[in-house]
């Protein structure tokens, strides 16, 4: 009899915690007068969104399995702005399944929308340039690119921005709607070998097929200069000081060019010394004229 009454008071008891659990996920929080959402519905919505991230990741791994490196990167992105559109909709499905009046969400979030969508113009013309950038190729990871006057190379193309780092090893972020008002310029896009120049002047009355010779020397003989197709000296123009010629040249990873540059203008310097070539500065003529008295 007593053992009866034991179970009968654990079965009471356990009655009584459920209620008090059933009690709690029921409970109510009320946004505004026409939208209301339970304690169960918000684990709901939890559950639902960690089951679809999970699924997208499944999904994800199949698809870029067989996949190229460079194809599995650019797919990553595209495939990013897909999983936030499938996010946007399954939450707006699971609101109206678990009994919240969606259309009053929109509704109530009206004004702040338009706000928030003219805030956020920019935004998405960044993630639309980004949609862009991944169709035409017109650039890609590894690549690198100049715009504004600054160069960096590829490092990922994101949502809503390109990150590249430069000579200097500074991160780069470019806004993706940059590319579509600014010209950009892909260093690499045919290729990572480049076409690089050295401009210097001469003095007048300089023998100008010596100055030839030595130019040629300076850059073939820098071990980072490709011999094919050889370098090439222009002659440029008369200046008002001097006689002016560009050295042409070919290098493989143009990324560095200054470097090989910089080695190239201190051999230039060099030659000209010991060949006593002379690099002239800008030099005027001023005649004082004297009023008389």
């Amino acid at each position: 009899m007593v053992q009866d009454l034991s179970k009968i008071e654990e079965k009471i008891t356990e009655s009584s915690a459920w209620e008090n659990v059933r009690n709690f996920l029921n409970l109510h929080i009320d946004v505004n007068d026409k939208i209301s959402i339970s304690i169960l519905d918000l684990i709901v919505i939890i559950t639902v969104i960690f089951i679809t991230t999970v699924v997208l990741r499944l999904v994800l791994r199949i698809l870029t399995r067989n996949l190229p490196e460079d194809d599995k990167g650019k797919f990553n992105v595209v495939y990013g702005y897909f999983r936030w559109l499938v996010y946007v909709v399954i939450l707006l499905i699971t609101l109206h399944t678990v009994g919240v009046n969606v259309t009053a969400v929109f509704a109530a979030s009206a004004a702040l929308l338009i706000g928030v969508g003219l805030a956020l113009q920019t935004l998405f013309q960044d993630i639309i340039s980004g949609v862009f950038i991944l169709i035409d190729q017109s650039v890609h990871v590894g690549d690198i690119i100049e715009i504004e006057g600054k160069v960096g190379r590829v490092e990922e193309i994101k949502l809503r921005t390109t990150r590249a780092v430069t000579i200097d090893n500074k991160v780069l972020v470019i806004p993706n709607h940059l590319y579509l008002t600014n010209s950009l310029y892909n260093w690499t896009q045919n290729g990572t070998l480049t076409r690089e120049s050295v401009e210097v002047g001469v003095a007048y009355g300089s023998d100008v097929q010596l100055v030839k010779k030595l130019l040629l020397q300076a850059a073939s003989t820098h071990p980072d200069v490709i011999s094919s197709p050889e370098p090439t000296v222009v002659f440029t123009n008369f200046g008002d000081s001097s006689l002016n010629f560009k050295l042409v040249f070919t290098l493989a990873d143009s990324f560095k060019a200054q470097f090989p540059k910089s080695d190239i203008r201190f051999e230039i310097d060099k030659l000209f010394r010991e060949h006593n070539v002379t690099i002239p500065f800008p030099q005027r003529d001023i005649h004082i004229i004297q009023k008389p008295e």
